[in-house]
């Protein structure tokens, strides 16, 4: 069983995006730089639906007006009175959803009995809270317990799938990143599937997840990771022309983002080993200019003075 390729970060801070999305807020270096996406409000315009919804048409017979403007009036009273209603019921989360994101609390509750609802909400808060921390070992006890209390929510079985990904728990992995892509309809996760199977020896596997993805595709930021994942196994499989087709020429300079860097790694190990040592090194420079903290880097190093 290898070490894995990725560093992935957690996405349950994410609003929910359509596949294919790349728009991401940036931060500075050293920070996740996650993917976003448009929100909810964003997508409906503001204000909602309830903009004219309420008012009806003007009667044109002067006869009616009188009753008309009365029937308007009692529409914009039960307007305003839902919009009340809505609104407040909008700012109430349960206490157990501390910390967690409307969307993520609002797609538990929509799948989850109301008698689990609290505990699985405070698991699932419990989980995420841990995975930040990089206390792995936790969040999968959490996630677990989560599970147990809402198996059809996405976003456990995403953490659950990562946290035993960063712990090693290959097969625990695939299982639950495959039934997060199942319940969300998202390729997020399917460069980590593939580095799994690579862990685990299914050669095979990791080809037939790298083309089902290239069908399905998915945002920017995914295609790079599982350009990382698929040359880093051709490299490994001996396929040196094939992983620097997949890894391209990067693009030097700029404002990277981490998966940018770890296709500068790729690119670096097949220049060191067909033997271009000083584009190794110039790119491996590059990397330790824009994350001095980068992993891997004493490992190029090596390589590099060893070809």
């Amino acid at each position: 069983m290898g070490r894995p390729y990725l560093f992935e970060r957690i996405f349950v801070s994410q609003k929910p995006r359509k596949s294919g999305s790349g728009n991401r807020s940036r931060g500075g270096k050293g920070d996740n730089r996650r993917g976003g996406g448009r929100s909810s409000s964003q997508s409906r315009g503001k204000g909602g639906s309830y903009s004219k919804g309420s008012q009806g048409k003007r009667s044109q017979s002067r006869s009616n007006q009188s009753g008309g403007r009365d029937s308007q009036t009692s529409r914009r009273n039960k307007g305003t009175s839902d919009r009340a209603d809505g609104a407040t019921a909008k700012k109430k989360l349960p206490a157990a959803a501390e910390g967690l994101p409307r969307h993520v609390v609002e797609a538990l509750v929509r799948v989850t009995p109301p008698a689990r609802q609290n505990a699985a909400l405070a698991a699932l808060a419990a989980a995420a809270e841990a995975f930040s921390d990089g206390q792995y070992h936790v969040a999968v006890r959490r996630a677990d317990h989560a599970k147990d209390l809402a198996s059809r929510d996405a976003t456990i079985r995403e953490i659950l799938g990562l946290a035993s990904y960063r712990i090693g728990d290959w097969a625990t992995a695939l299982r639950e990143l495959r039934t997060y892509r199942r319940l969300s309809g998202e390729t997020t996760h399917m460069p980590v599937e593939m580095d799994v199977l690579r862990a685990m020896g299914r050669d095979k596997d990791v080809t037939a997840v790298w083309e089902e993805f290239r069908k399905l595709g998915g945002g920017p930021a995914v295609k790079k990771e599982a350009r990382v994942v698929y040359a880093s196994f051709l490299i490994d499989q001996g396929d040196l022309e094939g992983a620097a087709r997949i890894a391209g020429t990067p693009k030097m300079g700029g404002d990277p983002w981490p998966e940018d860097l770890r296709l500068w790694y790729v690119a670096a190990r097949i220049n060191a080993l067909t033997g271009s040592k000083d584009r190794a090194r110039s790119i491996a420079d590059s990397i330790l200019l824009e994350d001095p903290s980068f992993p891997g880097l004493d490992d190029l190093d090596r390589l590099i003075d060893a070809t």
